[in-house]
């Protein structure tokens, strides 16, 4: 199952974060904590290298906190900062401050030395697709300073907002790059929404998110939010199974009473990146060097 989605707007977008970057000291890049690896632009992380770097595993409410940990070790050990926060409840967000100026030392010490003594840290955020840059910008500035949505492309330009005298932020849109070498990389962005919805066959998306629970040992996170004994299903093992079932007891109906699979596998996968199914983390990072090394 190849997944593909760059549309124009992006490469645009890709090009004035390009021509940006020289205007600021930091570069805050936005990693879903569900899926680190996956979710990381290799064209932002080669923006990031040339500023001071940090980054922030976003939706860590959304994933099992052993493995957000993991992660955090995983970016120590190259050098990088990074801190797992929720943007939307704003938990970890006053470890933010503390780790923008960890990060920028060597900034501050360049400007005592200038007399400049009161130049805030002028910061580019950027991520892939429906990370949560805007929550994570209106959440700081404590207003609605950027648009949000639930959905890839609601930032549509660069606009800088204010924080505070110490902190200037670069709000910028979501963008992907032009194409995905990995169908598990494509896979785990659809999932979370990172890729357009109406170009996905939410069939397939559903079967293949069931598969990974079912494969990764996750079967009981479906039985219970599901209510679902799996010893009443004809093939426990088999994801169209489950789905035919959960779609018997949603109510999913046709007329005649046929299981209506595509809007059962819709509200699988919405109850999938709204938690409801249960914390999940997609990767690992020993899981993602391994498939680096297929």
């Amino acid at each position: 199952m190849q997944i593909q989605w760059y549309p124009g707007h992006m490469a645009k977008a890709l090009r004035q974060m390009k021509e940006d970057i020289g205007k600021v000291d930091l570069c805050i890049e936005l990693l879903d904590a569900r899926a680190p690896f996956s979710t990381g632009n290799p064209e932002i992380r080669e923006l990031a290298a040339r500023r001071y770097r940090l980054v922030l595993l976003n939706k860590a409410d959304l994933a099992e906190e052993a493995v957000t940990e993991q992660w955090i070790r995983f970016f120590r050990a190259q050098g990088i900062r990074a801190v797992a926060l929720d943007a939307r409840s704003r938990k970890g967000m006053k470890e933010l401050q503390k780790a923008v100026d960890e990060v920028c030392e060597g900034k501050y010490e360049q400007d005592r030395k200038r007399g400049l003594m009161e130049r805030p840290v002028r910061a580019m955020v950027a991520g892939i697709p429906n990370v949560g840059k805007s929550t994570l910008i209106n959440s700081l500035s404590g207003k609605a300073a950027a648009k949000t949505g639930n959905k890839p492309g609601v930032t549509k330009g660069n606009q800088w907002i204010r924080l505070n005298r110490r902190l200037d932020l670069l709000d910028t849109p979501g963008v992907l790059w032009p194409r995905f070498d990995s169908e598990a990389v494509g896979l785990r962005l659809a999932w979370i929404g990172a890729v357009n919805d109406e170009i996905l066959p939410k069939e397939e998306l559903a079967y293949r998110l069931v598969r990974f629970l079912l494969d990764s040992g996750r079967q009981a996170m479906l039985e219970a939010r599901y209510e679902t004994d799996p010893s009443v299903l004809s093939d426990p093992s088999d994801p169209n199974a489950w789905i035919e079932t959960i779609a018997v007891k949603r109510g999913f109906l046709k007329k005649g009473g046929e299981a209506d699979l595509t809007r059962t596998a819709a509200r699988i996968i919405e109850e999938f990146r709204a938690g409801t199914i249960g914390r999940i983390s997609l990767e690992t990072p020993d899981e993602t060097e391994q498939e680096e090394n297929v």
